[in-house]
């Protein structure tokens, strides 16, 4: 079973700023209320081809994971895979400018558990909804705050 979660929100400041800031992989600590830590296997700014290591924890259970950046349109979309473990995901960060200062923002999560995760994908599939709801929330209350 696939797991393909689109989410999506609308946030008062403009687009550069937004996609600067949430396309930058060494701030999501400060919004994903899961993602504990990040290291660049290359090295910084990001870029096509660029690898990150998040050090995360979800539904109980400690992850670690590197993504490889697939897809790279600054200010525009963000797109990004990892294939190690048992739950291969892509995930993709789009924004979209609303007038001068408000950007929609979606962000994207899908791919193909296998094993065990396979059986979960129902379970994971709520969760994982809540959670990029929670982070595009925090995201926006850090961005609107500023």
């Amino acid at each position: 079973m696939s797991v393909d979660i689109t989410t999506t929100i609308v946030i008062e400041r403009p687009i550069t700023e937004v996609a600067e800031y949430s396309g930058d992989p060494s701030n999501a600590p400060e919004w994903y209320r899961r993602i504990e830590s990040v290291e660049w296997q290359t090295e910084p700014p990001i870029t096509l081809g660029s690898l990150i290591t998040f050090r995360a924890h979800f539904m109980g259970r400690e992850l670690v994971y590197t993504y490889e950046i697939t897809e790279f349109s600054p200010g525009e979309q963000v797109a990004m895979r990892t294939a190690q473990g048992p739950f291969p995901m892509n995930t993709t960060y789009t924004w979209r400018a609303v007038g001068d200062r408000v950007t929609h923002v979606t962000l994207r999560n899908h791919g193909d558990p296998t094993g065990f995760s396979r059986l979960a994908a129902p379970l994971m599939a709520v969760s994982m909804r809540r959670a990029m709801n929670q982070d595009l929330a925090a995201l926006k209350r850090l961005l609107e705050a500023r």
